[in-house]
């Protein structure tokens, strides 16, 4: 029997390969991915033009390979990141005390403030053995995986029915001994509304603990939003009780990705954020946030972005921005059985239904080349509207309009979708838990691929159907561990 080769599918190249087959080879692979130059992709890309992007293409050209770890090798990126955060503390009225740094994304800069806000209660509450920290149901998730990472308890409270911001009355029942942070979003990214800060920051004060702004989807764009007149809940270091908060470039600030900001009201509080060890062998090593190795371009790209727009630029993006979500929400109220969820503050949307299949509605769209996240409790469709989908607002409304008289309709695709579902629900009634986890993982096979379905109506109303979160978990992980595989020769 001959001998099981057990090597990875793509074995390391022998020879190297020329430029331009390897640019062919790029451009050949980019074509699979979302079309977001069109305007039709409604997250995960922040695009302000050519010229914006020809700007901040340079400045990451011109750094690199520059590493921001060390500020002595490097003090351009020093003064760079420097007017970077104070750019930033500006923005976030904060005064001569407030202090911060660049990170690599949101994740890192909500990771830095968690470990910061743990260090400062273990030197502040040292009675504490089992901290928690409070979030909305609405909240991040890089908050739990901040707490998974750090071994914090988070306590999940409800966001208001009406409104859908942070409960405070539900929050305030919930802080006890053991509680060391407090959080709230700036704004929550489910359905674009900033959750009452004030009342959270009062609550932050009253007990001695940590209050966390998570601003950042919202940083960089709110405040202009506010000066354009729109009305915004106070969220930044106008509010007593605000210790940290986060915001990133590459969102609204429309720099290079790899760009985000963590904020403290002093140095004392961001000493706690870093890292210090004096006895390896190889020197000191000194980590100001999570990362070690800080690419340079992605500081450079950051400075010169908010340098080339400033606030006059700045407010004309956020103008054109919310001009297209009122038409947005225009359209929406004016389309017979959808609906705008909540009352967002900015240009963050949620689109729901009380009458119709809106996962449906959503592939209607995917099927037209848009890319739309779904969300659930309640089942939605998310646009985060940015200044590249600016120019495609008004094909999206009419498409949007064909989408839900195509979706709302009998179909095959329709029915398939009905019938997973309720199989699952009929399922879960009469199947013991063992047996549903099996069956569950049947349909998951059934469905075929690594990746996920080009139509996810069925897979988004499985998931909700399911009574066991576990064995969701466990569809979530094959996933993700799917997509984590080179594909087949």
């Amino acid at each position: 029997m001959a001998k099981k080769d057990i090597r990875p599918r793509y074995r390391f190249p022998e020879h190297g390969r020329d430029a331009e087959t390897l640019n062919t080879a790029l451009r050949e692979a980019g074509e699979r991915d979302a079309s977001w130059k069109d305007g039709k992709t409604f997250s995960l890309v922040f695009y302000a033009g050519e010229e914006v992007s020809e700007v901040t293409r340079n400045a990451y050209d011109a750094y690199r390979y520059e590493n921001g770890l060390n500020p002595t090798a490097f003090p351009s990126l020093r003064k760079f990141e420097n007017e970077v955060v104070s750019f930033t503390i500006d923005l976030m009225h904060g005064d001569d005390d407030v202090v911060g740094n660049m990170t690599s994304g949101g994740t890192e800069s909500i990771l830095c403030a968690v470990k910061a806000a743990h260090s400062w209660a273990k030197a502040n509450k040292p009675g504490i053995t089992a901290p928690e920290m409070v979030v909305p149901i609405s909240v991040h998730p890089a908050f739990d995986k901040a707490a998974y990472y750090f071994g914090i308890k988070v306590v999940h409270v409800p966001v208001n029915p009406d409104d859908l911001r942070a409960d405070i009355k539900a929050t305030e029942a919930v802080i006890n001994s053991n509680t060391i942070m407090i959080v709230g979003s700036a704004p929550a990214y489910p359905h674009g509304v900033v959750d009452p800060i004030e009342e959270l920051a009062a609550l932050a004060l009253k007990n001695n603990l940590w209050m966390h702004v998570d601003a950042c989807v919202g940083g960089y764009i709110l405040p202009w939003v506010e000066r354009l007149g729109y009305t915004i809940p106070k969220f930044d270091y106008r509010v007593a009780g605000v210790v940290s908060m986060s915001m990133d470039l590459h969102k609204y600030g429309y720099s290079a990705k790899g760009g985000s900001c963590v904020l403290y009201k002093n140095s004392e509080m961001r000493k706690h954020q870093y890292f210090v060890y004096t006895g390896w062998t190889g020197g000191i090593y000194a980590s100001p946030a999570v990362a070690g190795t800080r690419p340079g371009g992605a500081i450079a790209a950051a400075w010169a972005v908010l340098n080339f727009l400033g606030a006059e630029g700045y407010m004309r993006l956020a103008k054109d921005v919310m001009d297209a979500t009122l038409k947005v929400r225009n359209a929406v109220d004016a389309i017979e059985g959808i609906h705008i969820i909540g009352k967002p503050h900015m240009c963050v949307v949620a689109i729901g239904s009380d009458k119709l299949p809106i996962f449906n509605i959503g592939d209607e769209l995917s099927a037209k080349g848009y890319h739309i996240d779904r969300q659930q409790n309640p089942d939605s469709l998310h646009l985060t509207i940015s200044w590249g989908n600016v120019k495609a607002i008004d094909q999206f409304i009419l498409d949007l309009q064909e989408a839900v008289a195509v979706g709302s309709k009998f179909s095959l695709h329709n029915l398939q979708s009905q019938f997973t579902v309720g199989l699952v629900k009929t399922a879960s009634k009469v199947l013991s838990e063992e047996k549903m986890t099996k069956f569950t993982n049947f349909l998951a096979k059934m469905g075929g691929g690594d990746g996920p379905p080009k139509r996810t109506a069925a897979m988004y109303g499985m998931m909700g159907a399911l009574p066991n979160k576990g064995d969701l978990d466990e569809l979530i992980l094959d996933m993700l561990d799917g997509l984590n595989k080179p594909e087949k020769l």
